[in-house]
């Protein structure tokens, strides 16, 4: 009778040492959201958002932070996953989507191929508005075309806010001047309000709550048939106004990204273990109420992507033809 109680219970402990592991994976361990901007943006709001939950859904329940690490348009964040970063799991990264269009269209600028990244997936898509100061008097894109110059600012090429201002410089006629260097989103509404800069092209979402209320913004343009809190009704969408059919392939190109607007990413390093940990952690934290009554407060919308359907979104931007690809250069790489 002992030898087959320990024969039932040998495999059963087996089992268990296995487990145990597992469920306290990340027990002690501290995870890092690389944020490629300064603090206080759009990207860097939604990781604090993510910061304050994905832990408890992660095996060892770990303490969760943000790290500000701005450069290259927020290249330097995802590069240094495969380069600095421990491959553990520990160190996941988001981003500026607007990286992924331009590594297929300037991969000599991008270097990086986001099929190769390990994706945890996204938590909304982004409806990104090219809009002016109310004070500049511009409520239309006709008015903007009109003007002899428009002064718009960002962090610099690569970036989805540098891109749709090309668009409106290159297909529209808009006569953009561009100024680069800002670290983040930030600092380019400080100097909006200062009257530096004339508008600007960015989330929605991103934009504080006081210019939305108080109409101290017009919006122009959108980059997707969505819409969003706050948005005025007839804000018409880039590639339905378009010129004609290779603009309106260009800007779908261009634009694309936005379905996965706020990534989440790790090294393709990372075990297969640690990142199912992680992309189960990431679908759940999408599902927590808690999560989904904080994003709600600062009005994030939340309609994620898992880790599959993001990267179907990544592989379709690569697949785009050559023909279309390469005059997209020319208005990306302005």
């Amino acid at each position: 009778m002992g030898r087959l109680i320990g024969m039932v219970l040998a495999p059963l402990a087996a089992i268990a040492a296995t487990q145990a592991p597992a469920q306290e994976a990340f027990k002690g361990k501290t995870v890092s959201i690389v944020v490629g901007f300064s603090s206080g943006g759009g990207f860097d709001i939604v990781a604090r958002l993510v910061s304050r939950h994905l832990g408890q859904h992660l095996p060892g329940k770990p303490d969760v932070v943000v790290v500000n690490m701005p450069g290259a348009a927020s290249l330097t964040g995802v590069q240094y996953l495969d380069t600095i970063a421990p491959r553990d799991g520990t160190f996941i990264a988001t981003f500026n989507f607007g990286l992924i269009g331009d590594s297929r269209v300037l991969p000599e600028r991008v270097k990086a191929d986001f099929r190769k990244y390990a994706w945890l997936g996204s938590v909304s898509e982004d409806v990104t508005v090219c809009y002016t100061w109310g004070a500049l008097g511009v409520k239309t894109l006709d008015q903007a075309r009109a003007m002899p110059v428009v002064h718009m600012g960002d962090v610099g090429p690569g970036t989805s806010a540098f891109v749709n201002q090309s668009i409106l410089k290159n297909i529209f006629g808009v006569k953009i001047k561009q100024v680069l260097g800002y670290p983040g989103s930030a600092e380019q509404r400080i100097a909006i309000e200062r009257g530096e800069l004339d508008g600007d092209c960015g989330a929605w979402v991103s934009l504080p709550p006081d210019w939305i209320d108080n109409h101290k913004v017009a919006p122009l343009v959108r980059t997707a048939p969505i819409s969003a809190l706050g948005m005025p009704d007839g804000v018409p969408v880039m590639a339905d106004i378009a010129p004609d059919a290779t603009s309106r392939d260009i800007i779908k190109l261009l634009t694309g990204s936005g379905q996965v607007g706020r990534p989440f990413i790790a090294s393709a390093a990372v075990p297969a273990d640690r990142l199912a940990m992680l992309r189960n952690a990431f679908d759940e934290t999408m599902r927590d109420p808690g999560f989904l009554a904080d994003a709600a407060l600062i009005r994030q919308p939340v309609a994620p992507k898992n880790a599959d359907e993001a990267l179907e979104v990544v592989k379709q931007i690569y697949a785009t033809p050559d023909e279309i690809v390469a005059p997209a250069r020319k208005i990306s790489g302005e």
